[in-house]
């Protein structure tokens, strides 16, 4: 009986802890990954967006300070809209899920998160 209390208590636990779960700035992970491939004399570069929300996030916003590339950028992946750079054309970016893009530059740059919505 103590033993199923107990294990009632952890499963209960974990439910809210996880359920309980608010999406910030911390559930996007980006990922900037040197390819090893050359465009011209610019290393080409693979961004990887990340949610690590349990909820769709939309509306991802990137700063990324400077960014420049020698090759196109997928406009429907990353591009410069209002004060930063929105993500996959502002369709949601599922839980767990990421989407990507490459450039081309001769360094990488940094990108963070700006804003975003959550569809829960």
């Amino acid at each position: 009986m103590a033993t199923k209390l107990l294990l009632s208590a952890v499963l209960l636990f974990f439910f809210l802890k996880v359920n309980g779960q608010r999406c910030d700035f911390s559930s996007i992970e980006i990922g900037i990954t040197n390819t090893g491939k050359m465009f011209r004399y610019d290393s080409v570069f693979e961004v990887e967006i990340k949610n690590n929300c349990r909820c769709t996030l939309i509306n991802v916003f990137l700063n990324s300070e400077g960014f420049a590339s020698t090759t196109n950028v997928d406009p429907n992946m990353f591009r410069r809209d209002r004060d930063g750079y929105l993500v996959n054309d502002g369709k949601g970016i599922l839980s767990s899920q990421s989407v990507k893009f490459q450039y081309a530059w001769d360094r990488a740059f940094k990108m963070t998160p700006l804003n975003f919505q959550v569809a829960c």
